[in-house]
């Protein structure tokens, strides 16, 4: 720790080991009220350089830092904190400036705000939060369990309620008997001195005693260990079992072939760190074995958390996330040796991984049990470790330990709680109040946006429900339908365009991989992205994740279905991917639904007209088109020219019966040629089949695709949008719907803001830039990262200064609490 003071400025400077202490000694040094000019981490600690309240009013204006009281926290932990800019800008820009330099703070002391209004409202929440976190829980799966908790629970009940939820959500084998009886190949599989080869002895001496030895054969793969086979075939002499060694894949393949008469066979793989590349090779080895092989993955009950995720991520699809079947299930191992046991259970939820057996000890083969759930939530509890070095204790947080069975023990920690958050809140104000003088700019962007037509309030409305825990995922769905019939009504004429499309997600924690299926409704009059209404999360395995399909995916046609048995108050266009199959035409039809998709030049078809069946290229060569038209195509000048005919389909699709009571209608057939206006080269020529009411035109109609296919980057903002609202989380995550719809809609918005051409956007679009801490450059485009990071910002200063308006005259612009 060091002190230093600046006798020129009288500015003072601390550093100390944590915020904590370098806070504390400031206030000792100069007072409660004195004013932090900066705080950054340095190798000597964490660096505080402040001034009196007496100096600073002394200081000339000009070099006026932004205020910050001594008892407010700093912003983020010593690894991420900021320093506050200690001079004011030039005066053009010193309303964006001083914003940007308070929006970190500001977000930090309304993330206080909110966490303490929860300790305050339920204070044994925070307790049952420790009890979980000490058992070796992730600080997620606690906090989105808890975020269910009734209120009005004691300690006890509250336990009760959080053990009966665990075992709800614990995947079991639930029934060994049809695992015995099904019999077949099970590889065991792990890191090295997990405990593969006992187990396998194990499981063995169960199969033993209940089908006899001549049903069952043991497999060893493990060339490298030292007795490896040694050890296994000793086992198979004392049970009586045939015990075969394998190099590689080859001998694999044969070995089982050999062994197709047993009952069931034990393979015990080769120890291998998560890390090495060679776990691809192994589960390739065992999923291209011949036989179906089911895979069972043992795993260490002393392991750190993060340790078991890195081995339930490699193990299940490999280091490269090669293909393959999915993890039959694992096997708990050495949990006579865990001190905090839950990581093992939160391992599993969020993995959603069947517990199959639980090893505890080295005995064979009574130390192998079938998985409890009341057993295993009731020992992670009890598991007692007399060492909690790394597991933060009541005094390593600085807070004093307290019992919650007794009233007013309770009522002490709820007056507790209240002080901080009044405190929290006045700080919050003060920090408001430096930025009064900008309020007045910072609204009126907000008025302009608002009344932009790009859903600015809409999208608010929705993002202040992200933090209200009253507010669940199917109340934000219906207030999307709502928003988006609105939107339609507001900005389409005729028709209502919808298209889908794919964002694919990982957790950064778990490294599961998503597959969110999205829909967009776009306007027939300008292509606007007026509403996204609906999205489907489904897992995706990362061997899948790129799959090319060559006709509508299941959950493009649910899609579809939803929005179909939706009353936008419109006729509704469906975009496809790809050509339907002849059944889901004739359904289709049968239904009245509108659609289009883009056809490849070799689709067989037959003119309604000549009745000549050839492809659509062969087609396009007999047909008239229109006088050329100049267009832009890419950034370059050209010219667009289409033809359109009647035609029916020729192919056949296997697996499907048409129905000759309801023959196939015809389709549309529209030819669009795009060719270089100077050189007369063919740029694109897109054949696009559908089924679409005759009163919209062909040009109407390509158009219409124009604006679908400009319309497809909204899903890849949609994808960063969902990273800057906290990504997909992890099962059991409450909040991970509602952000993906809020992203959904709040990308819309951002959208129409980035292609917004009237005279408020590039004030509107500077704004959010400057709150983002970027400059905005001449002559260049915002991208719509930076612009939906802005939006959040400008969410959260409107909201804040909504609060601090509240107590006020009412004087402030309507449009600060405007809601949608």
């Amino acid at each position: 720790m060091s002190t230093s003071t600046n006798v020129s400025t009288k500015a003072s400077k601390i550093v100390a080991p944590s915020s904590r202490e370098a806070l504390r000694l400031m206030r000792e040094k100069l007072g409660p009220d004195a004013i932090i000019l900066s705080n950054r981490v340095t190798a000597a600690g964490v660096e505080i350089v402040a001034i009196t309240e007496e100096a600073a009013s002394q200081a000339s204006v000009s070099a006026a830092p932004a205020a910050l009281p001594v008892t407010a926290p700093l912003m983020g932990s010593t690894a991420t904190s900021q320093s506050v800019e200690s001079a004011r800008p030039p005066a053009a820009d010193s309303v964006l400036s001083e914003i940007h330099s308070m929006r970190g703070m500001i977000e930090e002391q309304l993330a206080g705000l909110v966490w303490n209004e929860k300790q305050r409202r339920d204070p044994v929440r925070s307790h049952l939060l420790r009890a979980l976190l000490g058992a070796g829980f992730s600080g997620r799966l606690a906090k989105a369990m808890l975020d269910h908790l009734p209120t009005g629970q004691s300690y006890t009940t509250g336990m009760a309620w959080v053990k009966s939820e665990l075992a709800r959500t614990l995947p079991l084998l639930e029934n060994e008997d049809a695992l015995m009886e099904g019999g077949g190949v099970y590889a065991l599989m792990g890191p090295t001195g997990v405990g593969k080869t006992t187990t396998t002895a194990k499981l063995a001496a169960r199969c033993v005693m209940r089908f006899g030895p001549e049903k069952l054969a043991l497999v060893t793969t493990d060339s490298y260990r030292i007795g490896a086979y040694e050890q296994l075939r000793i086992y198979g002499q004392i049970l009586g079992v045939s015990v075969h060694a394998v190099k590689d894949a080859i001998d694999l393949r044969l070995v089982l072939e050999d062994l197709r008469d047993k009952h069931m066979v034990l393979i015990d793989t080769v120890g291998m760190s998560q890390r090495d590349r060679t776990v691809s090779d192994q589960i390739a080895m065992l999923c291209g074995a011949g036989r179906p092989v089911k895979r069972l993955l043992l795993l260490n009950a002393s392991s750190h958390g993060d340790t078991l995720n890195e081995v339930v991520h490699a193990y299940r699809y490999g280091i490269h996330g090669a293909g393959g079947n999915d993890l039959a299930g694992c096997i708990f191992t050495k949990v006579d040796e865990a001190t905090h046991p839950g990581t093992l259970l939160d391992t599993v939820i969020r993995h959603r991984l069947p517990i199959y057996y639980v090893s505890s000890g080295q005995k064979v083969p009574e130390n192998l049990m079938i998985a409890d759930r009341g057993l295993l939530v009731d020992s992670v509890f009890q598991a007692g470790s007399r060492s909690a070095l790394f597991i933060p204790g009541e005094a390593d947080l600085g807070e004093q330990a307290t019992l919650l069975n007794k009233d007013a023990e309770t009522a002490a920690i709820q007056a507790t709680s209240q002080a901080a958050t009044e405190r929290l809140r006045t700080q919050c104000q003060q920090l408001i109040r430096v930025l009064t003088h900008d309020a007045q700019e910072l609204n009126a962007n907000a008025a302009a946006l608002a009344a932009g037509n790009i859903g600015f309030n809409g999208t608010q409305t929705l993002w202040r429900n992200l933090t209200d825990d009253a507010v669940n995922s199917q109340a934000i769905a219906q207030t999307l339908l709502l928003q988006g019939c609105a939107e339609v009504s507001a900005g389409c004429d005729e028709y209502v365009l919808a298209l889908r499309g794919k964002v694919h997600l990982s957790a950064e924690d778990s490294g599961d991989m998503y597959a969110l299926h999205g829909s967009l409704l776009l306007s027939d009059r300008d292509g606007m992205p007026l509403a996204a209404p609906n999205q489907l999360l489904a897992t995706a395995a990362p061997s899948t994740v790129k799959e090319g399909a060559h006709k509508p995916s299941m959950a493009e046609m649910r899609q579809l279905d939803w929005l179909q048995r939706q009353d936008f108050g419109k006729p509704m266009l469906h975009f496809l991917e790809s050509m339907p199959t002849a059944v889901q035409i004739q359904d289709w039809q049968t239904g009245d639904i509108q659609w289009l998709a883009r056809a490849q030049a070799a689709v067989g078809v037959i003119d309604v007209v000549s009745q000549m069946g050839s492809t659509l290229t062969k087609l396009a060569d007999t047909l008239n088109f229109s006088a050329p038209q100049p267009v832009t195509y890419k950034g370059k000048a050209a010219l667009q020219t289409m033809a359109e005919a009647s035609v029916t389909l020729r192919s056949k699709v296997k697996n499907s019966v048409v129905s000759t009571d309801d023959p196939l209608s015809p389709l549309r057939c529209i030819v669009n040629r795009i060719v270089e206006q100077r050189s007369g080269k063919l740029l694109v020529q897109w054949y696009l089949l559908g089924h679409v009411g005759m009163q919209v035109t062909a040009q109407q109609i390509v158009q219409w695709y124009h604006w679908k296919v400009a319309g497809e980057s909204y899903f890849k903002l949609l994808k960063q949008g969902i990273h800057q609202l906290g990504g997909c989380g992890q099962p059991g995550d409450v909040n991970m719907l509602k952000r993906l719809l809020v992203a959904g809609q709040a990308s819309t918005t951002v959208w129409r803001l980035q292609h917004a051409q009237e005279n408020w956007a590039e004030p509107a679009r500077k704004l959010l830039t400057h709150l983002t801490g970027q400059q905005l450059r001449a002559e260049r485009v915002v991208s719509g990262p930076v612009l939906f990071e802005g939006l959040c910002k400008l969410y959260v200063l409107l909201d804040a200064l909504d609060t601090e308006n509240s107590a006020a005259p009412p004087q402030a612009p309507d449009i600060v609490t405007a809601q949608g």
